[in-house]
């Protein structure tokens, strides 16, 4: 594989989308791109091989001349027939995912903003298409939705396909008999099938998980921020009949919390705090001790990621992309000597784990999908996620640290324009991440590389608070918002600078969500920092953040987070001082987000407005809290860009 992309991709026709021919204009080594190289959603996502192998199913990017949105494109490796039965605007609704139910038929799931009794939420839609009569459904049976008492927003959590039963698949929802916590159904996929109930809801228990065989195992309980793991016997006589696991506080260093089953179906698989940091441990629920087993712990950090099992094997084989079982290593390992350079993850696999898809990525290639089968030891190019972005125009992003304040070591990556010179000292991005339960890592990220292609450098750091980093700095980011993780920030910010890497007379800070709040309260605290600010769905208002969770189950825990005194919330809510920034601002929110209400942003732009401040507030009419649309995109890009040029 050679890091210029010189491999010619087989199936390009399966994007049916014209060539993106660019006029680049050349700065020294560094092309500058159009925004809209940059701000476009992916070409091709969410691939997916069929279990039987013989078909392949993506999300892919759409824009002629009388179509801009995302379709769902289906490959017959077979026939060599390929079809379009899906597509979208994403502009009312958005396909947040799709994958396979059996051989003939796509689980398909959408989300699109409403309001329930004057409080706005997010619907789940969850539809199927049937390959054989080609026709989009509903995947849950009207006669099913007509007995609920009433229509739950969230219709799309399946929680197990049920491999061994084609014909139905687990949902978990809420409506029935009144209750507002989630019973589990057993859904028919073909018409006539026998949709039906199999385990009632239970009070505040808001989860349910099965082992390999199908059957509801686990149930988790939220009652005042305390969370309560039970085990649910198998048999009908003892249903209700829970015993009690574990029980732990929110953000405590006690919990337990269960990831999955191994082939045994006492054997569950939890992730628990080990020496200070997340781990994987496993433990037999048919012994009376259930005493927790070390399974796998990372010196220096969290263990991250999901489970992973291979029903070819039947057994559990990793986390995340840490495996562990050596036949599959080895398989990996050869993966990774094909693909040198690039970080290998097996995204897809058919049910015999024969064929499979790879999607190979880094800070400098964005995403590269191959089809493989392991019998013939071959691997050929699918497609790549962004045409337009190559290795070679990209910038590489490196790791950095330095120390807090307090002494703390804070960890981050910096990224320089390509045409940076040794030394030389550059106009710069300081963008934190969102979450702000979250962090950033080393893989190719979409604003940065914009920024970096624009000739400005880009720092982010992992600010006390950022998962990953173990359980005492995840806590210290619990109810600090505004305080020691701000600081962090402040501190990234004046250790480039001492570095020499960053211009003082030409500091931005930019972020989004958590990041947008992060911005805003740096303009306020440190006024004579930076030079402006952009905030993308930023937070505003920090206490009318907690108390618009209210009539949501999951009030008690973004107060346990957040916090619940609102005098302080409001101490630390950029609105309450917008008065002190001194520095050109941008705002820009979508008018439909679910996440951050747009008033936050609407109302931080009277204020500044009020005080006769330099800022500019750009709605997205229907926009959504992450860019859904490639529309919303482009005009966001485009408004960061003309704002950066203007004060940068």
């Amino acid at each position: 594989m050679h890091r210029k992309r010189r491999i010619q991709s087989i199936f390009c026709t399966l994007l049916l989308l014209p060539s993106l021919a660019f006029a680049n204009q050349q700065t020294n080594d560094n092309i500058t791109l159009p925004t809209k190289a940059f701000a476009s959603k992916p070409d091709v996502s969410n691939i997916h091989v069929s279990p039987d192998g013989k078909h392949i199913v993506s999300l892919i990017r759409v824009d002629t001349a009388d179509k801009l949105g995302t379709a769902i494109n289906l490959y017959n490796f077979e026939t060599q027939e390929r079809s379009f039965p899906v597509f979208v605007e994403d502009k009312k609704f958005v396909i947040s995912d799709i994958y396979w139910a059996n051989n003939n038929i796509l689980l398909v799931e959408a989300k699109f903003a409403s309001s329930r009794q004057g409080t706005p939420i997010t619907e789940w839609h969850l539809m199927k298409f049937d390959l054989r009569d080609k026709k989009l459904k509903p995947a849950i049976p009207n006669s099913f939705m007509e007995r609920l008492s009433y229509i739950p927003n969230v219709r799309s959590n399946v929680i197990d396909i049920l491999p061994d039963d084609p014909n139905h698949y687990l949902l978990q929802i809420a409506g029935h008999e009144y209750s507002g916590e989630p019973s589990v159904a057993k859904i028919a996929l073909e018409r006539g099938g026998n949709t039906h109930y199999i385990q009632p809801a239970q009070t505040d228990v808001f989860n349910w998980q099965t082992d390999r065989q199908g059957n509801v195992r686990i149930a988790i309980q939220e009652k005042d921020a305390v969370f309560t793991v039970y085990h649910v016997p198998v048999g009908e006589e003892d249903k209700d009949d829970f015993e009690k696991l574990w029980t732990f506080a929110a953000f405590s260093e006690e919990a337990v919390w269960p990831i999955g089953f191994g082939q045994n179906p006492n054997e569950l698989y939890v992730k628990a705090v080990h020496q200070g940091y997340d781990a994987v441990f496993k433990v037999n629920l048919a012994s009376k001790e259930r005493q927790l087993e070390l399974v796998k712990a990372k010196d220096g950090y969290d263990v991250t990621g999901g489970l992973r099992y291979s029903r070819h094997l039947k057994k559990v084989i990793g986390i995340g992309d840490w495996i562990w079982d050596e036949d599959i290593k080895a398989f990996r390992d050869a993966i990774d000597k094909a693909l040198p350079d690039l970080d290998n993850y097996i995204v897809s696999m058919s049910e015999d784990e024969n064929n499979y898809v790879v999607l190979a990525t880094s800070d400098t290639e964005p995403g590269i999908y191959l089809m493989g089968d392991r019998k013939k030891k071959v691997m050929e190019v699918l497609a790549y996620r962004y045409n337009a972005l190559t290795p070679e125009v990209l910038a590489e992003k490196k790791p950095i640290s330095y120390k807090a304040r307090d002494g703390l070591t804070i960890e981050g990556y910096l990224t320089k324009p390509k045409n940076a010179k040794e030394g030389q000292k550059l106009p710069i991005i300081i963008h934190p991440h969102g979450g702000p339960i979250t962090f950033d890592d080393d893989g190719f990220d979409y604003w940065t590389q914009f920024f970096a292609n624009r000739g400005y450098a880009v720092l982010q750091m992992n600010f006390r608070g950022s998962y990953g980093y173990g359980f005492d700095f995840l806590k210290q980011g619990i109810q600090a918002w505004g305080q020691a993780m701000q600081d962090d920030v402040e501190d990234a910010t004046r250790w480039a600078i001492k570095q020499g890497i960053a211009d003082p007379d030409k500091v931005c800070i930019v972020g989004a969500s958590y990041g947008g709040y992060a911005a805003l309260m740096g303009a306020i605290k440190t006024p004579d920092l930076y030079k402006c600010a952009i905030s993308f769905a930023g937070v505003t208002d920090v206490e009318a953040l907690v108390k618009g969770s209210r009539n949501f189950t999951n009030f008690d825990v973004v107060k346990k987070q957040v916090g619940d005194d609102y005098d302080q919330l409001w101490e630390n809510s950029p609105l309450k001082h917008a008065k002190k920034i001194n520095i050109p601002v941008l705002l820009i929110h979508g008018s439909k987000d679910r996440v951050v209400r747009f008033d936050q942003s609407e109302d931080m732009y009277d204020e500044l407005k009020d005080a006769k401040k330099d800022v500019k507030l750009v709605e997205l009419d229907k926009g959504d809290h992450h860019l859904s649309n490639a529309e919303h995109r482009l005009t966001a890009f485009t408004e960061m860009e003309k704002f950066l040029q203007r004060f940068l």
